[in-house]
């Protein structure tokens, strides 16, 4: 990344980072007794977790220090219990609320996009605005508003910003350099155009593909996005249970389903997930996955070959650039305990406070959702070192708040129906409009089905 982009990608990340919802560059406030019991007896909360390797790592040290510090004076434990998988952990919240024994489920939970409707629509949440009805004075003008955002459902913010991310592109900036490509790829043209330039194998005899990739609810939602569309309806199933397609007749699913095979077509896209083991390796010369390998892939490549980081690749010249919002966010549950309700957000602050966020970001990748970490040395050193780890806070800044994530209750089946679906196109030589047919047929089907069994 040269010097002008750097510093424009800098100034970007600034302005995201101040850019929430009252701009308030005052800093964290001290923790509250939002519950006026808390501190005269002790409370031991339970916190189930996703987060593994460093992300788990650091996620231990933050609730040690909580423990250690506003936590012990308040008489507040922490107890963080690893839950495996986002799936897996969903899959053992809904079995809990299917029970509807609130006795087993955790107090705060790191949750992901597949359980923010069963989290909504259960009556053992304890939303973030229940909260905030009890402590007033917390500011949350100091948390990003896109982050917000995207755990808001029907008008209720569900829970805090904890693991905030977002789709970007990786490049394999060497390979680029000496095939003559000087800036990074853009459009899903300029990824075909990378076949003739780009070299045939490595040096160890291994196929290069230019992209590897199999769409999914998430992307798909970016791509649409750019586009100007919802993949669903009520703006992509956040303002209430989605119903149906409608990214078929704005034309955007067709629009983009055109192009993908078009880069098929090209020999640029190899039909897989990505893999940034091949992306290593050399073997795959351009990468799109979440801002959150960022750090992974630096260690992982160790100087093997210059990592580029780039924007979201666009559908084509005339798409947005941007892309959705994703990660994970802390819910809480109300387990009709106000002491473990109380401490429960005290604990969700400490999460989301300046500090801890700029620690998490250094140590992860993921973007602060606190403004305040801006401002931490830690992090500005981050930056100065890496500052490929700027730009998914730069797009941020630039993705239309029109562009959010799909949200729909039968979230996994749904992620697997399109990905399989726009596969079969590729594999099986299907026309684009006979994959919007199987598409509509299938995933409307998957909305018809949860919502006759679950009406609102």
């Amino acid at each position: 990344m040269n010097k002008t982009r750097f510093f424009t990608v800098l100034l970007c990340l600034v302005m995201v980072l101040t850019m929430a919802a009252g701009c308030s560059n005052s800093s964290d406030p001290a923790p509250s007794n939002s519950g006026s019991e808390l501190g005269k007896d002790p409370v031991t909360i339970v916190f189930w977790h996703s987060m593994q390797d460093k992300a788990g790592a650091q996620l231990d040290a933050l609730v040690k220090e909580f423990n250690e510090g506003p936590g012990k004076e308040l008489q507040i434990t922490v107890e963080a219990i690893y839950q495996g998988k986002y799936s897996d952990s969903v899959t053992k919240m809904n079995s809990v609320l299917t029970s509807n024994n609130k006795n087993d489920l955790p107090d705060v939970m790191n949750l992901d996009a597949t359980g923010k409707v069963s989290y909504a629509s259960s009556d053992a949440a304890y939303t973030m605005d229940d909260a905030l009805k009890a402590d007033a004075d917390y500011d949350t003008s100091k948390i990003l508003k896109a982050a917000l955002g995207n755990w808001n459902y029907a008008g209720v913010q569900l829970g805090m910003p904890f693991a905030t991310s977002t789709s970007v592109t990786y490049y394999n900036k060497t390979m680029l350099d000496a095939a003559g490509v000087t800036s990074a790829p853009s459009t899903f043209a300029d990824i075909s155009a990378l076949v003739a330039k780009i070299p045939e194998t490595t040096s160890d005899n291994k196929k290069i593909v230019a992209l590897q990739g199999s769409p999914n609810t998430p992307s798909l939602a970016n791509y649409i996005g750019q586009l100007g569309g919802y993949v669903v309806d009520k703006k992509n199933g956040s303002e209430g249970s989605a119903t149906k397609l409608t990214c078929v007749e704005d034309g955007t699913l067709s629009k983009f389903l055109t192009a993908w095979k078009a880069m098929y077509d090209a020999g640029a896209l190899e039909v897989t997930d990505p893999d940034t083991d091949a992306f290593v390796a050399g073997q795959v010369a351009v990468l799109t996955t979440s801002s959150s390998n960022i750090e992974t892939l630096i260690g992982k490549i160790d100087g093997k070959f210059e990592l580029g980081v780039s924007n979201y690749i666009r559908v084509d010249d005339s798409a947005t650039e941007g892309a959705t919002i994703s990660g994970s966010c802390l819910v809480m549950f109300d387990k009709d305990d106000s002491l473990k309700k109380a401490a429960s957000w005290e604990f969700v602050k400490f999460m989301a406070s300046a500090e801890s966020q700029a620690k998490f970001a250094v140590a992860t990748g993921y973007v602060p959702c606190n403004s305040g970490a801006a401002d931490v040395q830690e992090y500005i050193d981050l930056l100065d070192e890496y500052p490929q780890f700027a730009v998914p806070a730069a797009q941020i800044a630039a993705t239309p708040d029109t562009m959010i994530s799909v949200t729909v209750g039968p979230s996994m089946d749904f992620y697997y129906a399109i990905q399989n679906n726009v596969s079969d196109m590729l594999t099986n030589n299907l026309t684009v409009e006979k994959t919007i047919e199987n598409m509509v047929e299938e995933l409307n089907g998957l909305l018809d089905q949860y919502n006759m069994a679950n009406p609102s």
